[in-house]
Formats: structure tokens, C-alpha cells, sequence
């Protein structure tokens, strides 16, 4: 996501461009976990998406200035955010359903 922001940064630092590129993200974040690790992935995207807004953010007074401007810009991009971890969490749901009705045959395979 720092990669997507910076690419974002040299097509203009529109937010849209930032938004559409952290959909897929998410998707392929949830579809690459480990399988123990299924849960997580609708906690890291929000993280990603955040790291990613700091090549974008502005701001000049220090620290803070910076701090501000991320909240902002997180405030601002929050229907990205959400959808994007809509999407990995649905999509490691999924992921997670699947395997404990695979498991769930198996037993039933060989128990019977």
C-alpha cells in the first residue's frame, strides 16, 4: 500500500485513483493468507491503507501536522477503507467456510 500511495502521489495524489487500487488489495490480502491466519486479514488492511496514506498525506508542521493531516485524510477516505475491508472480511469468511466444510466431509469420508 506505501508503493500504491507513492504511485498515487505521482499520478497527481488523487484520491480515487489511491481508493480503487486498495480494493483489489484487500481481495488478494485475504485470498493470500495463511490459512491460520484468516481472521487477520480484516485487521491488517485497515493498517495497509493507512501506511499507504502517508506518501499522499501534507502536512508541514511536523509530527503533528502530520498526524492531523492522516486523520483527516482517513476521515475523508473512509468509505474506501470500509469497503476494502468489507471485502477482506467477507472473502476470509468465505475462505474460512469452505475449509470447515472441506474438513467436515473428510470426517464424514472417513468415518464412514
Amino acid at each position: 500500500m506505501f508503493l500504491l500511495g507513492g504511485l498515487d502521489l505521482l499520478l497527481g495524489g488523487g484520491s480515487t485513483v489511491y481508493g480503487v487500487l486498495f480494493l483489489p488489495v484487500c481481495a488478494l490480502t485475504a485470498l493470500w493468507v495463511r490459512k491460520g491466519d484468516l481472521l487477520t486479514a480484516p485487521v491488517v488492511v485497515p493498517i495497509g491503507f493507512a501506511v499507504g496514506l502517508l506518501p499522499v498525506i501534507d502536512g508541514d508542521a511536523g509530527f503533528l501536522g502530520k498526524l492531523m493531516s492522516l486523520v483527516a485524510a482517513l476521515a475523508t477516505q473512509a468509505p474506501w477503507l470500509y469497503a476494502g475491508t468489507l471485502i477482506a472480511g467477507v472473502t476470509a469468511l468465505a475462505r474460512r467456510v469452505v475449509r470447515a466444510a472441506r474438513r467436515r466431509a473428510m470426517r464424514k469420508h472417513m468415518a464412514g
